[in-house]
């Protein structure tokens, strides 16, 4: 702990691309601050997704108190509004104990749900709605969801299943394309964000091709087939980032080789578009101050410390 560094109530966002290192430094800056962790990933809110979205494991948690990690069965639904709440709650109650906690993840949508204050409809999950719209297919369900909310499909992947969905289940509950109900109201706390990626693609890649060897080697195949067993092999998390890959070689379909290429590849697609957003209008007004990808603490709070804008923190 440095008890030079002094802080008032506030909020430090890691975020970055997927494999950047954000990770480990916002677990070595949480050491060196006494602060929590608040995970911003779309995906390591699901408890037994482990490996594949390369969730902090028990032993990097050790003395660094980790939320919104492992909240809700992979067969149920966590909304951006539920992710939202749940967030904000934590935020307010460390803000009243004096604590600054760090966010941390890679999902540009949940970073700025909190960032922005983004103004999400409260529309409870329709399952019976979601289970008509999940028969028809993501192919016919995509192409609803552009005739009756166009604007809001643009923001959409064509195979986005889980966001597809709570568009169309939205719209129907309440008569209005979700887009139109959607607005910001920032947080008066202050926000330091901090940046991490690597520029050198050949180098990325290979941090990707590594990594994915690594979660390879610490059992994700067993993890896969362990979730196959306990929800069912269509389990619409299995269709998703190297999940769907690794599922199509367990059922035979292609070669463990073409699985880990696909896998590589399709990360690095979705890096950039990361990218994209962090670097584009998706994250919003704040600044983001960048540090190369494997950056230490230490590079962190020199870079945040010569900052005007964060000067108050530090």
């Amino acid at each position: 702990m440095m008890e030079s560094i002094k802080q008032p109530v506030g909020l430090i966002v890691i975020l970055g691309a997927t494999a950047t290192g954000k990770t480990s430094l916002a677990i070595a800056l949480a050491k060196q601050l006494n602060a929590p962790i608040l995970s911003a990933d779309s995906r390591q809110v699901y408890r037994h997704l482990d490996i594949g979205t390369a969730k902090p494991t028990i032993e990097e948690r050790q003395g660094v108190p980790h939320y919104l990690i492992d909240i809700i069965e992979p067969d149920q639904t966590l909304t951006l509004a539920d992710y939202q709440s749940q967030a904000q709650t934590l935020i307010a109650k460390f803000h009243a104990q004096g604590v600054t906690p760090i966010l941390v993840g890679g999902s540009g949508l949940y970073i700025k749900a909190i960032t922005a204050g983004l103004k999400i409809p409260r529309v409870a999950p329709q399952p019976e709605l979601r289970s008509q719209f999940a028969e028809l297919g993501q192919t016919y369900c995509y192409q609803i969801l552009q005739q009756v909310d166009p604007v809001g499909a643009t923001k959409i992947h064509a195979n986005d299943q889980i966001r597809t969905l709570r568009s169309l289940e939205v719209f129907y509950v309440t008569g209005q394309p979700l887009s139109t109900q959607q607005g910001e109201q920032p947080p008066s706390y202050p926000i330091l964000q901090i940046g991490l990626d690597c520029e050198d693609l050949d180098v990325y890649r290979k941090l990707v091709s590594d990594r994915t060897e690594q979660m390879l080697e610490d059992g994700w195949l067993d993890e896969i087939r362990d979730l196959q067993n306990r929800y069912g092999s269509d389990l619409p998390h299995l269709r998703t980032l190297g999940y769907g890959e690794m599922s199509d070689y367990l059922a035979d379909k292609t070669d463990l080789e073409t699985a880990k290429l696909l896998t590589i590849t399709h990360t690095c697609q979705f890096a950039k578009r990361q990218r994209t957003w962090f670097r584009g209008s998706g994250n919003g007004d704040l600044a983001i101050h960048w540090l190369r990808s494997g950056s230490s603490w230490k590079e962190a709070i020199a870079l945040l410390s010569k900052k005007p804008c964060v000067a108050g923190l530090f």
